[in-house]
């Protein structure tokens, strides 16, 4: 996963493949996922992929397409709900580990552990000391998780505050997506710059050997969810891989690196 070109800052981009090219790669693309998971069964594999991201940033809508054609026994979505007075009275990574993947399963995690680095500090959900807790426990316990053989992907959506803000009111005007609104929508433009500030500090404290962050500019979502499938196909190894003109586009999914907190690469 290479970085951006120096050319390319953020911007917000209306532009892209139309429907029928995206429609042709999308097919082709779920087809290698499916023999991408009849590997993961037959080698007992497990993997394992965390997508976060801004409210709206179509965390949601890939996660459909990466699973529309994948074995609904070897393949499980976990978007965990608010925690209960048990889960606040145990160790924080205590609910999420019954969710992990088990031999031959693919397990894609709506929002994940890093709601603590995110949602939970901007939203006063937890102290400050509870987050960086979190930080020094997070970076061990995903180690533990790939040296025990889980093939781990982590994915931050980004998208720039004019399109979150279109995003956002479109839900409220259309009723097939009515179910996506939450009070917390409320407040993420307002606090956009707040969310930025936790973004840049979680993904600098949580980048590691074991778990590198994947960016994903996904203010286009048809060129966000072929990019990253293109991304995961590439990064998880099985017989026939996809072609090399068929690499994920490096100005849309490219590997964090600390540079880009100050370069532009990222939305502010």
């Amino acid at each position: 996963m290479s970085a951006p070109s120096p050319k390319r800052a953020y911007t917000h981009d209306s532009g892209g493949m139309n429907k029928d090219e995206y429609r042709a790669h999308l097919h082709d693309l779920q087809i290698e996922l499916v023999a991408m998971q009849r590997h993961l069964i037959a080698g007992n594999h497990r993997l394992l992929i965390l997508l976060e991201g801004r409210d709206a940033a179509g965390k949601g809508g890939l996660i459909k397409r990466i699973t529309e054609h994948l074995s609904p026994r070897e393949t499980r979505v976990i978007a965990l709900g608010k925690p209960n007075a048990r889960d606040r009275g145990s160790w924080y990574f205590q609910r999420y580990v019954p969710h992990l993947p088990s031999a031959g399963e693919c397990v894609i995690f709506n929002r994940s552990w890093y709601n603590r680095a995110g949602v939970e500090p901007v939203m006063g959900f937890c102290t400050r000391e509870e987050r960086d807790s979190f930080l020094d426990q997070v970076v061990p316990f995903e180690r533990m998780q790939v040296e025990a053989g889980t093939t781990l992907l982590k994915y931050y959506l980004d998208i720039s505050r004019e399109e979150q803000a279109a995003r956002l009111e479109a839900r409220q005007s259309d009723p097939l997506k009515t179910w996506k609104t939450s009070p917390i929508d409320a407040v993420a433009l307002q606090k956009y710059d707040a969310y930025t500030v936790a973004r840049d500090h979680m993904l600098q404290c949580s980048d590691h050997e074991h778990g590198r962050w994947g960016i994903v500019r996904a203010d286009n979502k048809h060129e966000a969810r072929i990019n990253v499938i293109r991304d995961i196909l590439r990064s998880v190894p099985h017989p026939g891989p996809i072609r090399e003109d068929q690499a994920s586009d490096r100005d849309i999914v490219f590997r964090f690196r600390p540079n880009m907190l100050t370069n532009g690469s990222l939305a502010r």
